[in-house]
């Protein structure tokens, strides 16, 4: 049965002045030194949210670092018993591998940090990672899924949602078996997510007896795209797949639109955005997108964070905003372990990374999480959705496997 991906928004008994203040926070990941000695007798415990705050991928960023800061709040005052007070820190990596290593650098360096919600993006997540380790910092990503995130061993580096090569295959599954598709022109933005997210499709789709009659590379940040669309428009594919962000896809896709392509266009999660409908317009029906973000609402406690979410920072929470709070989640999970193992003090970073990757069977408002050895979720899923109309969420196609 198909299901709408629903927005609800809710109950106001997570507004606080503290999520307003700590949501005004300078981007830039500076802060005041004031809120480092609280006037309360708790020690500090920050969490560093390091995500495209900025730029192309500004609006899932945003979303995940709302999502994280509602599950902080939640969890402020049982903290306070313990004798700590919360901080997230937000830092805006602007989807940039310099930047993102330029700011691990500042959050290592900051002993008062304890871990961190990001990246988003696999090409700042992985050169930012080799940071973090050297640090003894645990990350965890709500939304990085390029193959060599968790493939390095880093005991410090984990995701909650899934691989590129689980996402790429069961997208080409999909587009050969369901859709029908025999001949595919395949863009990717030439990024470790784009490329790694098309290689992994490529691969299956040519298994499955798909000709590939295109496999392009354009540069994030480009608003002309017609070059390509005219290879596509020479090759006359009966599927177009794209790896890359919604900012670049919107575009794509519009512009093909206009010269008379009207076969199915794919891509994966980083399309999943409301920022592909504002971009594309009509011209995004008959996309297809694997997601490894799931249906919101699906269950009870998603159905009330997307309604706390609403009332906190009166707008909709996007798909991957409950990842956010799920990764927050975790930590926090993780923090409060390795705080009652030391006796109520002050727990150091490895144990805290070490409490991380132990992580078994915790339960978010949407994921559930176990981390393997390798730091991936070993309960994580693929969802397909679909574009009838220009509206976002599009329909929940269902789970798909690779």
């Amino acid at each position: 049965m198909k299901l709408k991906k629903s927005f609800a928004l809710l109950s106001a008994s997570v507004l606080s002045i503290g999520i307003l203040a700590a949501c005004s926070s300078d981007s830039s990941g500076s802060s005041d030194s004031k809120k480092d000695v609280p006037d309360d007798g708790t020690s500090v415990i920050k969490i560093a949210a390091q995500l495209p705050l900025s730029g192309g991928s500004a609006i899932i960023g945003e979303s995940i670092r709302l999502g994280a800061q509602l599950k902080l709040e939640e969890e402020s005052e049982k903290f306070k018993e313990l004798g700590y007070t919360l901080q997230l820190e937000p830092y805006d990596d602007q989807s940039d591998p310099k930047k993102g290593v330029s700011n691990a650098n500042i959050i290592g360096a900051d002993e008062s940090i304890f871990a961190v919600v990001g990246h988003y993006n696999s090409g700042v997540a992985i050169p930012s990672s080799e940071v973090y380790d050297k640090y003894k910092l645990a990350m965890i990503t709500p939304g990085a899924t390029a193959v060599d995130v968790t493939e390095r061993g880093l005991k410090t580096v984990n995701r909650i949602v899934e691989r590129d090569d689980g996402q790429g295959p069961a997208a080409a599954k999909y587009g050969v078996e369901t859709l029908g598709a025999k001949k595919i022109f395949i863009i990717q933005d030439k990024t470790a997510f784009g490329t790694g997210v098309a290689e992994a499709f490529k691969g299956a789709a040519e298994k499955l007896g798909a000709e590939i009659v295109g496999f392009e590379g354009i540069t994030v940040g480009e608003k002309d795209f017609n070059g390509v669309v005219n290879q596509v428009l020479s090759k006359k594919p009966d599927l177009v797949y794209f790896g890359g962000i919604y900012s670049e896809a919107g575009i794509i896709i519009k512009q093909a639109r206009e010269k008379g392509i009207d076969v199915p266009f794919m891509g994966a999660d980083g399309m999943d955005s409301s920022g592909l409908v504002d971009i594309a317009g009509d011209a995004v029906k008959n996309t297809f997108i694997t997601s490894v973000a799931g249906e919101s609402t699906a269950t009870e406690a998603g159905k009330k964070f997307v309604e706390a979410y609403k009332t906190a920072f009166n707008k909709d929470a996007e798909a991957f905003s409950v990842y956010g709070y799920d990764t927050m989640g975790v930590i926090l999970q993780a923090i409060e372990t390795a705080i009652n193992d030391n006796g109520g003090k002050v727990p150091s970073r490895e144990k805290v990374a070490e409490a991380i990757r132990a992580t078994k069977d915790y339960q978010g408002a949407l994921t559930n999480v176990t981390f393997d050895e390798k730091g991936d979720n070993v309960n994580a899923k693929i969802y397909l959705y679909k574009f009838d109309e220009a509206v976002y969420p599009g329909v929940l196609e269902g789970e798909v496997t690779p």
